[in-house]
């Protein structure tokens, strides 16, 4: 008989700060194979069949400018020492190879970022090939056979459900945050605490948008090159994803799932201030800025967070890289993956550049 472990709030120690658990949320995100489980929830869910939900989230740093100026300024200066910490959109060339383009994404349906920034659009209309992190993304149907040969990644196998696992407190507040998203518990307590955690943190407008539909950027930027006659190509599986994920403690999913929870409506002027940094390029500022809004406590242990850098950032920024050259190497290429991929000195742009191309800022 397996005897689950319950894991209450009050008595995990240690557990990761909220700028841990809201730094896990922004890189966490952007994992395309949510869009497939979501896809597939949304359609078995009654709830989600009300949805017209506005997006109330405000964005944090405009009521900073007026009321803490002077943390707004200390952000301001740790976004600057991010190399490449300005800019989504990027110009890649090398003598003799025709340039290429790359666009920092955000995985969301807001029409704001759907739009793209100058040039972007133009620039994936004219190239030979599209590469994104995941071309699954273009076939649903065969991205949820995937995970479903691999449940061990996304299920609890061990006969056990998120139930099992949570104290009651905790549980009926993930309950109420799944129900305001269109979910019901019951159709999705077999999953990892990582991936409801995901949910949760979406915000329910977001949520509604793709139960009715609407494509993300990664999405529509491959589906428009489909109908274009022009090949889509991948840098990583959505097994690749899933293993990178369950390569974390399983003690630190729980934990994240429960800080998420406790966040509650925080959480959408959180990603609203994220999608307004993005839009104006400043990326950099997003990790300063998630530090300020939940500062961890003096003395706390940050190795959970600096496990999850390695493993889901750095990791996979150097596949991409390592696959995203013999597309540079032919030219004409636009690159679309996850913008928190590009900035930093283990960052796309600084791998891409080391591997001998000169990649200038094309935008915003």
């Amino acid at each position: 008989m397996i005897t689950p472990r319950i894991f209450p709030l009050r008595t995990l120690l240690p557990r990761p700060s909220a700028t841990d658990v809201l730094v896990w949320l922004a890189g966490a995100l952007p994992l395309l194979l949510l869009v497939v489980l979501m896809s597939t929830l949304l359609a078995l869910t009654p709830a989600h069949a009300t949805n017209d939900i506005t997006c109330n989230g405000q964005n944090l740093l405009v009521a900073m400018e007026k009321d803490k100026p002077t943390e707004l300024q200390a952000i301001r200066d740790e976004a600057a020492k991010v190399p490449n910490g300005s800019g989504i959109f990027w110009k890649i060339e090398k003598q003799g190879i025709a340039p290429s383009w790359l666009l920092g994404t955000m995985h969301v349906t807001d029409p704001r970022v759907l739009t793209m920034p100058s040039g972007a659009r133009e620039a994936a209309a004219a190239a030979d090939v599209v590469v994104i992190e995941s071309d699954e993304i273009l076939d649903e149907q065969k991205a949820g056979a995937t995970l479903l040969m691999h449940p061990e990644l996304t299920m609890f196998t061990d006969g056990t459900s998120i139930k099992d696992h949570l104290d009651a407190d905790d549980l009926k507040a993930l309950e109420a945050g799944l129900k305001e998203r269109g979910l019901a518990l019951a159709a999705v307590a077999r999953m990892k605490p990582w991936i409801l955690a995901s949910f949760v943190a979406l915000p329910a407008c977001e949520m509604s948008r793709k139960a009715g539909g609407a494509s993300f950027l990664d999405k529509q930027i491959a589906e428009d090159a489909v109908k274009a006659g022009k090949p889509v190509a991948g840098l990583e599986t959505m097994v690749e994803q899933l293993q990178a994920m369950a390569d974390l403690p399983v003690d630190f999913h729980f934990q994240a799932l429960i800080e998420t929870i406790a966040l509650g409506d925080k959480m959408e002027d959180v990603i609203e201030t994220m999608t307004e940094l993005y839009l104006s390029g400043e990326i950099g500022m997003t990790m300063p800025m998630l530090k300020a809004v939940a500062p961890t406590p003096e003395g706390e242990d940050e190795s959970a967070y600096a496990a999850f850098e390695n493993r889901i950032v750095r990791d996979r920024n150097l596949v991409m890289a390592k696959g995203s050259l013999p597309h540079l190497e032919k030219g004409n290429a636009f690159i679309a993956v996850g913008a928190l991929h590009l900035p930093g000195e283990e960052g796309l742009v600084e791998l891409i550049r080391k591997q001998g191309f000169t990649v200038t800022r094309a935008g915003p």
